[in-house]
């Protein structure tokens, strides 16, 4: 409140004194420089005279907002900083690799580095930034949102190269203009950068779709200058838990709770909440990308121009995933929610154990270098999870189990959805499989097909690789299930067979709470009749009353499904699907959603199939082989081909596409 007072004040002229878009002399460099600079000001009156105003105004207008985004780094505040940090994160152990901060350092010595990361906690400045710091590399400037610019908090933080960004800028185009200069002018200046590419807070667990604004100002500065290419670091951040009050505040908002605003009150409540030991902090760094190398390979490969910076957002949050490590906590998650009933250590290590092996066989890393096989890491960690309240454990009987406190699905479902997406691809391998055993006549071809439609509904959820590695993922899955050699021909036989010595089956543990909250949406639209003009907020709150109500009648697999976050996920899935556009013939828009609501039910009873696969007897009676011989060429790999050969065009490539 006291800066907004401040800025309203610069904008009042003063009688006697110079203009107000004059630099000043407590103004840091980069703001001298811009209000100095022929450039920016003549862009400012260009936008003046667009828009209809006084010049001067728009001068004095963007002056205000650069001293708003002004930040330093303030030694002598930085080391207060660091103090303060370091006892915000008193209940964790802080964890990076040392040879990949060496390498960090190597590069920062002849290249500007931005480092986009995964956006999980309030913790997240408190943890990376220090880090960095004492790995010796240049501090970084860090861009976040202006909900944290509060008395004292972002007065403080301005001094340690903290730039609070307003969100909501769509009717202020003098400040998107002073912020494109004000980041263009830091990129040529060779700083460091830091920002989260998913603008905000992951909700859910799983990485949110990336925010392109920041980026497209570096690329647009990058490419406009003779700089050294900048590198783009994608860095995971990861919690074996989330402070207690942070992930319970989260869950609330999923179910419709408005946020709370972030002020002194708050901080200081949160901070008293940090007192409890929570495990690690893994903080992970994915290989560098050279951003103007990279703009320039994909303007070779024919990507358009208005789509170069929404293919390397896909590509850093595709490195951010791939050096993600699974922790125990998500482990163990993925064993209860999957079960929905109280278990004991021995159930729990027969759905943790086979994960275990089946992540060392992919060779993706576990947090900490955890043997996920040893009964007491599990023990532990089930442990841990009673202490901090999403399970509750009984002892009284024969044998000890755990099962999940009342009311904490959504959020064990924030550390099952941190490895998500390992396993996503393996689940529709499973389902592509189930697709041969399921039919007779069932052939490479239409799992495929399957595999592709599967793709196109959950590309808004979750990031997919280009079709060509997208296939390629799909056909290793498929190699590891059928026992390590990839197979000339499958038949319904082998394909299930292969489901039921595989271990473990996860299609119905990762896909189906999102088809269920998808399911919920189609439902409401359905219900919504001919309407294309929704009221969001309304439409979203029948949804969460709809999704309760089948939570209750055990219509969906889980509480967690009932999330606004994961319905806002479906209702664009419905939108780009033209279930909301206006104008449309009425009878076609019912008729399209209930085809949304068929085809998930149709998945869902897959989903349950592969649920119940092991304890059933044959999915169906063997049927004719499916050769990849007797497909038409280039639609499916054989031994000497590869899914790579699938012709282009035969899914739209989209968000997360």
């Amino acid at each position: 409140m006291i800066h907004a007072i401040e800025t309203a004040r610069d904008l009042v002229a003063r009688p006697g004194r110079a203009s107000l878009s004059d630099p000043r002399a407590g103004d840091p460099p980069v703001v001298t420089a811009l209000l100095t600079s022929p450039g920016f000001l003549s862009a400012l009156d260009g936008l003046a005279k667009r828009l209809g105003k006084d010049e001067q105004a728009v001068r004095a207008e963007a002056a205000g907002y650069l001293r708003e985004m002004s930040a330093v780094h303030d030694p002598v505040v930085a080391g207060t900083w660091e103090r303060f940090a370091r006892w915000m994160v008193r209940g964790y152990d802080i964890l990076a690799d040392d040879n990949a901060l060496a390498e960090l350092r190597r590069l920062d010595r002849r290249h500007s580095l931005i480092f986009l990361i995964s956006h999980r906690s309030y913790l997240d400045e408190f943890a990376l930034p220090p880090l960095l710091v004492r790995a010796r590399l240049d501090p970084p400037y860090g861009l976040a949102g202006a909900n944290l610019n509060f008395f004292p908090l972002g007065t403080i933080a301005r001094r340690i190269g903290m730039v609070h960004v307003r969100r909501a800028t769509t009717d202020i185009p003098v400040y998107r203009l002073a912020l494109r200069s004000y980041v263009g002018h830091m990129v040529a200046a060779g700083v460091n950068l830091m920002w989260s590419i998913e603008g905000g807070r992951t909700r859910t667990g799983k990485l949110r779709p990336p925010r392109h604004g920041l980026l497209r100002y570096v690329s647009d500065a990058l490419e406009s200058s003779e700089l050294a290419d900048a590198l783009i670091v994608p860095v995971s951040i990861l919690y074996d838990q989330l402070p207690f009050h942070e992930v319970a505040r989260m869950a609330q908002e999923a179910r419709g709770t408005a946020k709370q605003p972030e002020d002194l009150r708050w901080l200081i409540g949160y901070a008293r909440g940090l007192k409890t030991r929570l495990g690690g902090i893994h903080i992970d760094f994915g290989t560098p990308i050279p951003l103007r190398e990279r703009l320039q390979a994909y303007r070779a490969d024919g990507v358009e121009d208005g789509q170069l910076v929404e293919r390397v957002a896909l590509e850093v949050c595709h490195r951010i995933n791939r050096t993600t490590p699974v922790t125990a906590t998500a482990a163990v998650c993925v064993a209860m929610l999957g079960a929905d009933r109280a278990l004991t250590l021995d159930e729990v290590c027969a759905t943790v154990a086979p994960l275990a092996r089946y992540l060392s066989r992919r060779g993706w890393p576990v947090a900490a270098a955890s043997d996920l096989t040893d009964r007491s890491t599990v023990r532990r960690t089930l442990q841990d999870l009673v202490n901090s309240g999403v399970l509750t454990c009984f002892a009284g009987g024969p044998e000890t189990v755990w099962g999940m406190a009342a009311d904490q699905h959504l959020v064990a479902a924030v550390y099952r959805n941190s490895a998500v997406h390992v396993l996503l691809v393996r689940a529709i391998a499973e389902l592509a499989l189930l697709s041969i055993a399921r039919h007779g006549g069932g052939t490479l071809r239409g799992a495929w097909e399957e595999a592709l439609e599967l793709r196109e509904l959950l590309k808004f959820d979750f990031f997919f690789a280009a079709r060509a590695e997208f296939a390629e993922e799909l056909w290793s899955e498929v190699e590891i299930m059928a026992g390590g050699t990839r197979p000339s021909e499958v038949g319904p036989a082998d394909a299930e067979r292969w489901l039921r010595d595989a271990a473990p089956l996860v299609a119905h543990l990762v896909l189906r709470p999102f088809i269920d909250a998808y399911r919920v949406v189609a439902e409401q639209l359905v219900l919504a009749d001919d309407d294309a003009d929704l009221d969001e907020d309304r439409f979203f709150a029948d949804c969460l009353d709809l999704g309760r109500q089948w939570a209750m009648q055990r219509r969906v697999a889980s509480e967690e499904s009932v999330s606004a976050e994961m319905f806002r996920t479906a209702l664009k899935m419905a939108r780009h699907r033209g279930l909301l556009e206006p104008g449309a013939d009425p009878h076609e828009l019912v008729a399209r959603r209930r085809a949304l609501a068929v085809q998930l039910d149709r998945v869902l009873h897959a989903v349950q199939e592969i649920a119940t696969l092991g304890t059933t007897s044959a999915v169906v009676p063997p049927g004719p082989q499916a050769s990849l011989r007797s497909v038409p060429n280039g639609v499916v790999p054989g031994p000497q081909a590869s899914l790579r050969s699938v012709p282009d065009g035969v899914v739209s490539d989209g968000v997360g596409g």
